[in-house]
C-alpha cells in the first residue's frame, strides 16, 4: 500500500493541475446530481417492525385518511384580546386555502370545530331535557290511563252488582209464577246491562290501545335516551380537547398530510407554510409546529464559521504561512461539498433525515483537515531536512498517507457497521459519514499532492525557506545539523534531545488521576433519558418554540404530543355494537393515570377498526407520556373484545429509542471487538490494544455523561444555549460509538505508531513511550484541537437535533485526545515497561506486516538533500539523524 500511495502521490504532484480539475468537476457532477435527482429530507424516523409501524400500517388499510402525517398551525392575536369575528373569518379563509396546498388532506377550521363541539354538547343536554320532559309526559298519560281502568273497573262493578239484582228478581218472579208478566221488564233491564257491558269494553279496547301506544312511546324515549347515553360519555371524556383557548384569544388548527410524515415533501411544508406568510392576518401572529417547518438544518452559521477560523488559527500557528493553512481547509472543503451533494441526489430514492448530510458533512470537514494536515506536517519536516519538492510530497503520501488511509479505514468499517444494528435511518447516517470520510482520504491523497507540488516550497514560512537556503550552500557536516536543528529544534551537542521516561510515580498518579476524572465525568450518563426533541428543544426566538409554548399554555401541554390508539373490534358488530365496544375501550383508555382527554376519531367501514386520540397529561419527551404509552399497550380491553395498540409521533419516538437501546450494546460490541483485531494488527500487541481499548470506553461515557450534564440535567446551559433541558437525541449514544471510535483510533495510531517505531530501533521500552509522545503529539494535539473546533461549531447550531451531536463529538475528542491518548494510554504503558509490546509468537507469524508508518517504504526510496532527490534507487534510509536500522519486534 505504501509504495502504491508513494506512486499515485508522485503522478499527483507531476499532474497537479490536471488532478484538481478533475476533482473540481466532480464537484459539478455531485452538484448537478443534486440538482437532477434529490429529493426531500425529513424531520423524523421510523424504523420498520416497530408496534409504532404495524399500528400504523393497519391505519393506512383500514382508516387510510387517519394514517397521513400531521402538524399544527398555531394563531396567537398579538395584544392578548380574544379574536375578533373579521380575524375568524380571515384565518378559516386561509385554512380552506391551504386544503388546495399539493400533499394536504385537510386543514381543520378551529373555530368552526369548537362550534361544532359546543353544539354537539349543547345537544346533548337538550336531548336529557327532551327525553326527561317525554317521560314526565307518559308518566301523566300512564296516571290518566290508570284513572280511566279504575272507571271502566268501577263501572263494570256496578253492572255485575245489576246483573246480581236482576238474576235475583227473575228468580223470585219465577218462583211466583209471575215470570211471564215481569219477563218484559227484566227483559229491558238486561238489554240495559248488557248495553253497559259493550259500551265499557269499547272503552276498554280504546284504553289497551292508549296504553299500548303510551309504552310504544316509552320505548321509543327509552331507545333515544340509551342512543344519547352512549355517545355522550365520549364526549364528556374529550371536553378538555378545545381548538380555541378559553379566552378566545389562541386557535390551533391540524392540518392533515396525504403522506406519512417520513414521506411528505419539503415543497409541500413551504407551500404550506406561505399560504399564512405571504399574506398574514391583521393583528394575528402565526406560528407553525416542528412537524411543519423542520427542514434542512441550516449547514453554516456563525458558530460553524468560528469553528473553522479557530483550525485556520490553529493551522497557521502549527505551519506558520496562509497557504499552508488554507490547503487543508480547501480540501476539506471540497470534499465535504462532494459528499454532502453526492449524498443529498440520493435523497430522492431513499428515504433520508435531514440530520443524515449535516452528519456526514461535519465529519467529512473535520477528518478532511486532518488528513491532509497529517501528509501536509510531514512533506514540511522533510523539505526542512532539505528533500527535493516532488520526493518529498511522494515519500509524505507512502508514509503518513498510508496512515491516513489506514486511520480512514477504521473510520469507514466503523461506520459502515451500523448497518448491521438493523435500523435503517442508522445505517444510511453511518453509510453517509463513511462516504464523506472515503472522499476525504481519496482528497488527501491525490488532491493534496497535487496542490503541495502547485505551491512548492511556499509550504514553508519565509524563514524556514531562509534557513534552507542558507543551509544548502554550506558544508555537508554543517548541513546536516543546520537541518536537524530545523527539523527538531534540539540542544544537545549530538544534534538530539535527551529523552527520560516519565517517573513511575508520576505514571501512577497520572493513570489514577485520569481514571478517576473520566469515571466522574461520566456519572451523569447513568441518568440517561433518550427520545427525539421536541418544539420545547428549538430556540426560544423560532416559530417551532412559540408554537409548542403556547399549545402548553392554553391548551396543555400534551396537547403537544396526542396518542394515537387504535383498537380491533370483534367480528363484525352493527353500528349499535361498534359505538358500545368504542365507549367500553375509552373508559378503559380515560380511566389510566396521565390521561387527560379521550376522543374518538373514526371506524372503519366495516366497524372493525376505531381509533381515537389520547391526550397525555404532559409532553411528548415527558417520563409519564413515556410511562403512559407503556401502559395503554398493556391495557386488558372490556371482555377482551377488542385488542389495542398505539401509535403517534410520541409513541414511535418512545420505540425508536427503545430499539436503538437493544441495539446499542450489539453495535458497541462489535465496535471494541474491531478495535482489538485492528490495533493488534497495527501495534503487534495485546496490551496496546486491551488498553486502546478500553480508554475508547471511557472516553465514550465521559462524553455522554457530558451531554446528559448539560443538555438533559442544564448544566452551564446558558453557555451552550440549552434554553430547555431534557432527553437525549435517541440515536446520539449509537452514532457517537461509530464516530468516536474512529477518531480515537486516528490518535491511538499516529502515537502509538511512533512509540513502536522507537521500541523497534531499539529505545528502551519506558524510553520509546516518551520518544513517541514526543514525535506526535504536536500534530496530534493540533489535529484534536481543530477537530474540537470543527465539532464544537456545531455546538450553537440553530437545530436542536445537531447541537448535542457536535458537542458530544468536541467533548470526546477533547476527552480522548488529550486525556486518555496522551496521559493515561502512556501511562499505563509505562507501568508495564517491555510487556506493553509482547505477542505470542504463533500470533506474531500470522499476523500480515501492514507497515502503517512506511517504514520499508522509506528504506526503498531514501532522502537526497545533498543530490538527485528525485532518484528512486538509491543508498540506504536515514530517515533521522543518527538512526540506526529497525531491529525485529521484540516480543
Amino acid at each position: 500500500m505504501a509504495e502504491l500511495l508513494y506512486r499515485l502521490g508522485r503522478a499527483s504532484a507531476r499532474r497537479a493541475r490536471t488532478v484538481l480539475a478533475a476533482w473540481l468537476a466532480v464537484l459539478v457532477l455531485a452538484g448537478a446530481a443534486f440538482v437532477a435527482f434529490g429529493g426531500s429530507l425529513a424531520s423524523s424516523f421510523s424504523i420498520p417492525g416497530t408496534p409504532t409501524a404495524e399500528v400504523t400500517e393497519r391505519l393506512q388499510t383500514a382508516l387510510p385518511e387517519a394514517s397521513g402525517g400531521s402538524g399544527t398551525v398555531v394563531f396567537v392575536t398579538e395584544d392578548g384580546s380574544a379574536f375578533t369575528p373579521e380575524q375568524e373569518a380571515e384565518i378559516s379563509d386561509r385554512l380552506a386555502a391551504a386544503e388546495d396546498v399539493d400533499g394536504v388532506e385537510t386543514a381543520v377550521d378551529p373555530f368552526a370545530t369548537q362550534a361544532e363541539l359546543a353544539d354537539q354538547r349543547q345537544q346533548v343536554e337538550d336531548g336529557r331535557t327532551q327525553i326527561e320532559a317525554g317521560r314526565t309526559q307518559i308518566e301523566d298519560g300512564r296516571t290518566q290511563l290508570a284513572a280511566g281502568q279504575e272507571q271502566i273497573d268501577a263501572a263494570r262493578t256496578q253492572l255485575d252488582q245489576g246483573q246480581t239484582q236482576l238474576d235475583a228478581a227473575r228468580a223470585q218472579a219465577e218462583a211466583a209464577g209471575a215470570l211471564d208478566q215481569a219477563a218484559p221488564q227484566l227483559d229491558a233491564q238486561q238489554a240495559e246491562l248488557d248495553a253497559g257491558r259493550a259500551e265499557l269494553d269499547a272503552q276498554a279496547a280504546a284504553l289497551d290501545k292508549q296504553v299500548t301506544a303510551l309504552e310504544d312511546q316509552s320505548t321509543t324515549l327509552e331507545e333515544q335516551s340509551a342512543q344519547l347515553e352512549a355517545s355522550a360519555p365520549l364526549l364528556e371524556m374529550a371536553s378538555e380537547i378545545r381548538m380555541v383557548s378559553e379566552d378566545g384569544s389562541a386557535a390551533v388548527a391540524s392540518v392533515a398530510f396525504t403522506e406519512p410524515n417520513m414521506s411528505i415533501e419539503q415543497q409541500t411544508k413551504d407551500d404550506l407554510v406561505a399560504v399564512f406568510t405571504d399574506d398574514p392576518v391583521e393583528g394575528v401572529q402565526t406560528d407553525f409546529s416542528s412537524d411543519i417547518t423542520q427542514g434542512v438544518p441550516q449547514v453554516f452559521g456563525v458558530g460553524e464559521a468560528i469553528g473553522l477560523v479557530v483550525a485556520a488559527i490553529v493551522l497557521v500557528v502549527m505551519l506558520g504561512t496562509l497557504v499552508g493553512a488554507g490547503l487543508p481547509i480547501l480540501t476539506a472543503l471540497i470534499g465535504v461539498g462532494i459528499g454532502a451533494l453526492a449524498a443529498m441526489s440520493l435523497s430522492g430514492v431513499v428515504e433520508m433525515s435531514s440530520v443524515t448530510p449535516v452528519l456526514g458533512l461535519m465529519l467529512g470537514l473535520a477528518v478532511g483537515i486532518d488528513y491532509s494536515l497529517f501528509i501536509v506536517n510531514r512533506h514540511r519536516r522533510q523539505l526542512k531536512q532539505g528533500d527535493e519538492v516532488l520526493e518529498s510530497i511522494a515519500l509524505a503520501n507512502g508514509t503518513s498517507g498510508n496512515a491516513v488511509v489506514f486511520a480512514g479505514a477504521t473510520v469507514l468499517i466503523a461506520l459502515l457497521a451500523l448497518n448491521v444494528t438493523g435500523i435503517p435511518f442508522l445505517g444510511l447516517m453511518g453509510t453517509v459519514g463513511a462516504l464523506c470520510v472515503a472522499i476525504a482520504v481519496l482528497i488527501a491523497v491525490t488532491l493534496t499532492p497535487a496542490l503541495l507540488s502547485m505551491i512548492g516550497t511556499r509550504i514553508l514560512s519565509r524563514r524556514e525557506r531562509a534557513a534552507l537556503a542558507g543551509a544548502a550552500g554550506a558544508a555537508p557536516g554543517e548541513t546536516d545539523t543546520a537541518a536537524d536543528t530545523a527539523s527538531s529544534g534540539t540542544t544537545a551537542p549530538d544534534g538530539t534531545k535527551p529523552v527520560r521516561p516519565m517517573s513511575t510515580l508520576r505514571a501512577v498518579g497520572t493513570a489514577l488521576l485520569a481514571v478517576v476524572a473520566l469515571g466522574v465525568i461520566a456519572l451523569p450518563a447513568l441518568d440517561l433519558r433518550t427520545n427525539l426533541p421536541d418544539g420545547s428543544s428549538e430556540a426560544h426566538d423560532s416559530t417551532q418554540y412559540r408554537a409548542y409554548s403556547t399549545i402548553a399554555e392554553q391548551f396543555g401541554e400534551g396537547t403537544n404530543g396526542p396518542l394515537l390508539v387504535v383498537a380491533d373490534l370483534p367480528g363484525e358488530p352493527t353500528e349499535a355494537e361498534a359505538l358500545e365496544y368504542q365507549v367500553q375501550v375509552a373508559r378503559s383508555l380515560f380511566a389510566l393515570d396521565d390521561v387527560v382527554a379521550v376522543a374518538p376519531i373514526g371506524t372503519s367501514a366495516d366497524r372493525t377498526v376505531a381509533a381515537f386520540q389520547v391526550i397525555p397529561a404532559e409532553g411528548p419527551t415527558s417520563e409519564s407520556t413515556e410511562a403512559l404509552v407503556h401502559a395503554l399497550r398493556d391495557v386488558e380491553a372490556p371482555d377482551g373484545k377488542a385488542s389495542l395498540g398505539v401509535a403517534g409521533s410520541a409513541s414511535g419516538n418512545i420505540d425508536i429509542s427503545d430499539k436503538l437501546a437493544q441495539a446499542l450494546p450489539i453495535y458497541l460490541a462489535v465496535v471494541v471487538g474491531l478495535s482489538l483485531v485492528i490495533l493488534v494488527l497495527v501495534f503487534r500487541s495485546v496490551f496496546v490494544p486491551v488498553v486502546a481499548t478500553l480508554g475508547f470506553i471511557l472516553s465514550y461515557f465521559a462524553a455522554l455523561g457530558g451531554v446528559v450534564a448539560i443538555y438533559q440535567w442544564g448544566w452551564l446551559s446558558g453557555v451552550f444555549g440549552v434554553e430547555t433541558p431534557g432527553p437525549i437525541l435517541n440515536f446520539l449514544p449509537t452514532i457517537l460509538v461509530g464516530i468516536l471510535f474512529g477518531l480515537a483510533m486516528d490518535y491511538q495510531l499516529f502515537l502509538g505508531s511512533g512509540m513502536r517505531e522507537a521500541y523497534a530501533h531499539g529505545a528502551p521500552a519506558r524510553v520509546a513511550i516518551t520518544q513517541g509522545l514526543r514525535a506526535g503529539r504536536s500534530v496530534v494535539t493540533a489535529a484534536a484541537i481543530i477537530m474540537i473546533s470543527v465539532f464544537g461549531g456545531f455546538v450553537f447550531s440553530h437545530s436542536a437535533m445537531i447541537r448535542p451531536i457536535g458537542f458530544a463529538l468536541a467533548f470526546g475528542v477533547l476527552v480522548d485526545a488529550f486525556v486518555v491518548r496522551m496521559l493515561l494510554v502512556p501511562a499505563l504503558m509505562h507501568l508495564v515497561g517491555d510487556k506493553a509490546w509482547w505477542l505470542p509468537r504463533w500470533l506474531d507469524r500470522i499476523l500480515p506486516d501492514v507497515d502503517v508508518e512506511g517504514a520499508a517504504l522509506e528504506r526503498r526510496h531514501p532522502h537526497h538533500p545533498d543530490g538527485d532527490a528525485g532518484a528512486d534507487d538509491a543508498g540506504s534510509a536515514t530517515t533521522d539523524p543518527g538512526a540506526t536500522e529497525p531491529e525485529p519486534a521484540r516480543g
